[in-house]
């Protein structure tokens, strides 16, 4: 039987299916014509956080049976493939990058780091107190990876945690509560994928239910959260919020976001770190290798959180 070939933007990746048996990659470049071998290749490896306009990559390989993505999130793929196409995502690559994110951001804002470097700029001395993570309680809306990496990081800074998945099943509450469990919480984070479901979950409601003084930490996707319902609470003054991940995204010049008060704001970097290549295409070849065994793979994406 002949190997299957596998379209693959980089070397790293390109090297870590070289070592795997039954396939044979090959290399493309998503902003060139696509090589012959997209004819009759099966399998399709998307740049890493590929835009929309990676579909059309998609589209013009006629044998295709599998997008391997090295990323968790999918919500550009789904519903958007030819029939018989399976789609599997990257989860367990970047969950522990995105976790120190959000341990970290939730130290900067507890801790006043923002301030403290915005008055380093201007060569004031602000000495005052500020508040700290231990003993704190966090909602964290989303039971997967990314979920699971994060209790095992904040559990040694002192803080209670409470999960919140789509569904309720032992030790995670169902999504039909979290209106009624954001009061009792200090700071919520969100992690879940972007689907119909999930889209705006973030709304005004969401963020009323939240206490006074409360964090919000968006890790998800942009469209997870009504930005517009964001920019009027953090403007209040009432909470303030963290992200990674914006509605537009990249935020353009002049957004209310950039001046919004209380707000860290970073550039989706989350899982941008050295290692996430490495990770991602460990996972990619396990994927690939069952795929190629006639097995499900394990990361078959499937709507759920």
């Amino acid at each position: 039987m002949p190997d299957i070939d596998v379209l693959v933007c980089d070397e790293e990746g390109h090297a870590a299916l070289e070592q795997l048996p039954g396939v044979r990659p090959v290399h493309y470049d998503a902003d060139a014509p696509l090589p012959p071998e997209a004819a009759t290749a099966e399998i399709l490896i998307p740049p890493f956080l590929s835009p929309a306009s990676g579909l059309t990559l998609a589209e013009q390989m006629p044998k295709l049976r599998l997008v391997q993505l090295l990323t968790a999130g999918a919500e550009i793929w789904v519903g958007n493939l030819a029939e018989g196409v399976a789609l599997s995502d990257c989860k367990g690559a970047h969950g522990g990058a995105t976790a120190e994110w959000i341990v970290g951001a939730l130290l900067a804002i507890y801790r006043d780091l923002p301030v403290f470097q915005r008055a380093q700029d201007e060569g004031r001395w602000d000495y005052h107190r500020t508040d700290e993570l231990d003993g704190k309680s966090v909602l964290i809306v989303g039971a997967g990876d990314v979920a699971t990496q994060t209790v095992s990081r904040l559990t040694p800074f002192g803080v209670s945690t409470t999960l919140v998945g789509r569904t309720a099943r032992d030790g995670v509450h169902g999504i039909d509560e979290v209106h009624d469990l954001l009061p009792c919480f200090d700071a919520c984070v969100v992690i879940v994928p972007l689907t119909d479901d999930t889209r705006g979950l973030i709304d005004a409601r969401f963020l009323a239910a939240m206490p006074d003084g409360a964090i919000l930490v968006n890790a998800a996707r942009g469209p997870v959260a009504d930005t517009d319902a964001l920019v009027a609470e953090l403007t209040s003054g009432r909470i303030r919020a963290a992200v990674d991940v914006t509605d537009p995204e990249p935020l353009p010049e002049g957004h209310p976001l950039w001046s919004a008060p209380g707000l860290l704001l970073t550039p989706h970097v989350g899982g941008s770190v050295p290692g996430a290549m490495r990770r991602a295409y460990g996972i990619a070849v396990e994927q690939i290798a069952a795929f190629v065994r006639g097995e499900r793979p394990p990361n078959l994406v499937e709507n759920g959180y």
